[in-house]
């Protein structure tokens, strides 16, 4: 299976070590989701949505594992079991609150990922029926 790289994401963090981890961000951050022109079209009604999907390339990682240690815990798990960007794949996936749709830019906050990571694709994010 082959991606397209849709778009790119543009944060502040430009080191490692600046991104937050499990759910730990500064709200009053706020980036970029930047399409490509040709899938602006796309992006009708999404305004509707507080809340999407970013699925993307986790590029800068270094090396693969099966096991991750999440942030501030001890043990050890399983890398599905966690969020780690180590994974075979090389997709991440993380859900941000969508702020404003202008043109083919969306102003987002909740970020999680470097500066200048690949957009592999974007979906509405649904709360589950309980």
């Amino acid at each position: 299976m082959k991606c397209k790289t849709i778009g790119i994401i543009r944060t502040p963090y430009t080191r490692l070590a600046d991104v937050p981890t499990s759910g730990n961000h500064d709200k009053s951050v706020r980036g970029r989701v930047e399409l490509l022109p040709v899938y602006a079209r796309g992006l009708k009604g999404l305004e509707k949505y507080k809340y999407i999907y970013l699925l993307f390339s986790f590029h800068k990682r270094r090396r693969l594992s099966l096991n991750a240690t999440p942030p501030g815990e001890k043990l050890e798990r399983g890398v599905f079991a966690s969020r780690s960007p180590r994974r075979p794949t090389g997709l991440g996936m993380t859900i941000v609150r969508l702020h404003k749709v202008r043109g083919r830019v969306l102003e987002v906050s909740r970020l999680d990922m470097l500066d200048k990571t690949p957009l592999l694709d974007i979906k509405p994010y649904y709360e589950l029926a309980k």
